[in-house]
């Protein structure tokens, strides 16, 4: 007897954890499926709220004006706002950074990937990736208080605050994103294609250059350009170190103010509610918006058209 209740307690415990997960199969899809929704959500509210004031912006000042005025000047009594100093401010910063970035990333990818033991690599990728860990306030100041200094040693002409400097720094702090993501596209190509190219005679060096980088060139290709949307968003650091110089000009040497730099001082400042500089930071963060969304597609597109599986 006591045989057959327990029997019969084990189908009825078994029937009851069957129907809670079959309770839960169902569930678990519906919340999941919400918890995508919030994020798809928050990106169209994002996206309705840049375009509905960007519009009031337009509706005071031409859309022409906006993208090929020289002139940004949005407290005066003849109040001008012309995007171009702050396109040319970002850009200069950007591709600064880059020339810092994709040089240094992919040396060392190349080192990570090619020629450094597993004991190295595990010890070195963890130290570089501490650099994307560093608040970007703290590069500001960095930038600022000891790059900007040593540059003005070797240029005298250098302003205090100069785009230069955070460009540079820019790029050290993407270093850790390139290096590793192009590290990780090498080391995805199989060993045979670099045993197969050593043994028709290439070097070390012939192999990396002529093999694996080219096997890999979706994933190098992509974190190059994720890096420039690094760089185009970047805010704290050209916030600090560059200045908020709105002239038009192509000066290194010069102060020159970012789109996410311009934002930041617009906002601390005083920009009523309802007015054309209130307005004006949606038009800018649109603009940041787009070039940010143009990148990471052309990011995609690369990885698609050009990548190789293995």
């Amino acid at each position: 007897m006591d045989n057959k209740e327990s029997i019969r307690d084990m189908i009825e415990k078994k029937r009851s954890s069957t129907n809670l997960t079959s309770v839960t199969e169902k569930v678990m899809p519906k919340f999941l499926l919400a918890i995508a929704t919030i994020s798809i959500l928050t990106t169209l509210g994002i996206v309705i709220t840049l375009l509905t004031e960007t519009i009031n912006f337009f509706k005071d000042v031409p859309f022409l004006d906006f993208y090929t005025g020289t002139i940004l000047n949005p407290l005066g009594d003849d109040a001008q706002f012309g995007v171009l100093p702050l396109l040319t401010g970002t850009i200069y910063s950007t591709v600064i950074a880059m020339f810092v970035a994709i040089p240094v990333g992919l040396m060392a990818a190349i080192f990570l990937s090619e020629y450094a033991s597993d004991k190295v690599r595990r010890i070195l990728k963890p130290i570089l990736e501490i650099l994307a860990g560093i608040p970007t306030i703290v590069y500001g100041f960095f930038a600022y208080t000891f790059v900007t200094p040593l540059l003005r040693s070797f240029i005298p002409a250098l302003d205090p605050t100069n785009i230069l400097s955070p460009g540079i720094v820019m790029g050290i702090m993407i270093i850790p994103m390139v290096a590793s993501l192009s590290e990780d596209a090498m080391s995805s190509v199989p060993n045979s294609m670099r045993e197969g190219a050593l043994a028709l005679g290439s070097t070390k060096l012939e192999v990396t250059w002529k093999v694996v980088i080219p096997a890999a060139i979706s994933g190098v290709i992509a974190s190059f350009v994720l890096g420039i949307s690094r760089a185009i968003g970047e805010t704290m650091i050209v916030a600090i170190a560059s200045g908020s110089n709105k002239d038009f000009t192509f000066d290194l040497t010069q102060s020159m103010q970012t789109m996410t730099a311009y934002i930041v001082e617009v906002t601390g400042g005083e920009a009523p509610a309802g007015s054309t500089i209130y307005y004006s930071l949606y038009a800018v963060a649109m603009t940041l918006f787009v070039f940010t969304l143009i990148m990471n597609l052309v990011a995609q597109y690369i990885s698609r058209k050009y990548r190789e599986e293995y």
